[in-house]
């Protein structure tokens, strides 16, 4: 099977990794680079290694840091905690761990509404937010996108117990469909596609990765609050893809005071495997800001 090619490498840099306490948790934390900080959340069925091929780019310039996610990878598989809120507090912890006062946080799929929780709750602490191929919640601007319903997978997930006893014994097969779904065909490189069946092999780790799906109505209210109460003032940036294409972005906007967006063509769910070079082409003009603001035009032709 063909798989996304990486960008090209001016050099490497090397990535430590580390165990961090975090707001009760223990995380597993890739650091590369120096510079201000960028944090990198990431979603399902991922791990740090989701960044792979970005962040050897992005740490030419900034301190790159792209922990397990709570009961993702080498974290600790918690009983509980995984609505965005206390993702968000994880997050806000773990800078705290590494003395980063404030971050560009990018979030993907599971990984976007705690970075929007963060920014929303912790503006201070989050100079960009950058998001990505998810939806937040219930907020308008996704009516489109879910006229069919949810992801067939959301409902499977979201039954206690069900998907876990299912699909232990075979999560190499489940894992794959969603690598080759989210990259159009086309599949990761094979490490990468190793270490995420490695994460999610055993009913622990399903447990821990379905949790998120159960905590949706949750996150959802969190969301729904932040937004009754307060507004984004962080400079953002929406980034679609396929299948959810402009649906955050129309959810950003009627909430967000300085938003642009983006349409990545030809890409599937999981950008940063998918199409690097593309999601820098983007990511890197916003986060350095070299005279810039987040409300510019976008390569699109769309301005905030």
């Amino acid at each position: 099977m063909p798989v996304s090619p990486p960008p090209p490498r001016s050099r490497h840099r090397p990535v430590e990794l580390r165990r961090i306490t975090a707001n009760g948790v223990e995380l597993n934390v890739a650091i590369a680079g120096e510079g201000p900080a960028v944090l990198l959340l990431h979603g399902f069925p991922h791990t740090w290694q989701l960044w792979t091929h970005v962040m050897d780019a992005l740490a030419g310039r900034h301190r790159v840091i792209a922990p397990d996610l709570r009961g993702a990878g080498l974290s600790t598989r918690s009983d509980d905690g995984y609505d965005a809120a206390t993702l968000a507090a994880d997050a806000e912890a773990l800078l705290d761990a590494l003395g980063e006062s404030s971050a560009a946080v990018i979030g993907i799929d599971a990984g976007a509404p705690p970075a929007f929780l963060l920014a929303m709750r912790r503006p201070g602490r989050v100079r960009r937010l950058v998001l990505m191929e998810s939806l937040l919640g219930g907020l308008p601007g996704a009516e489109e996108f879910l006229a069919h319903g949810a992801p067939w997978w959301f409902g499977f997930h979201r039954e206690p117990g069900l998907a876990e006893s299912v699909l232990t014994g075979h999560e190499a097969r489940y894992v794959d469909w969603f690598l080759t779904e989210g990259t159009l065909g086309q599949g990761v490189a094979p490490a990468v596609r190793d270490a995420f069946v490695r994460a999610y092999t055993g009913t622990e780790a399903l447990r821990c990765a379905f949790s998120y799906y159960r905590a949706l109505p949750t996150s959802a209210r969190q969301i729904q609050e932040s937004v009754r109460t307060g507004r984004l003032t962080v400079p953002a940036m929406a980034i679609g893809s396929h299948p959810v294409g402009r649906a955050l972005e129309q959810q950003l906007r009627p909430v967000a005071d300085d938003l642009v967006g983006h349409l990545v063509e030809d890409c599937g769910h999981i950008i940063p495997l998918h199409r690097p070079q593309a999601l820098l082409g983007l990511l890197e003009p916003f986060l350095d800001a070299a005279g810039q603001t987040a409300g510019g035009p976008g390569r699109d032709g769309r301005g905030a």
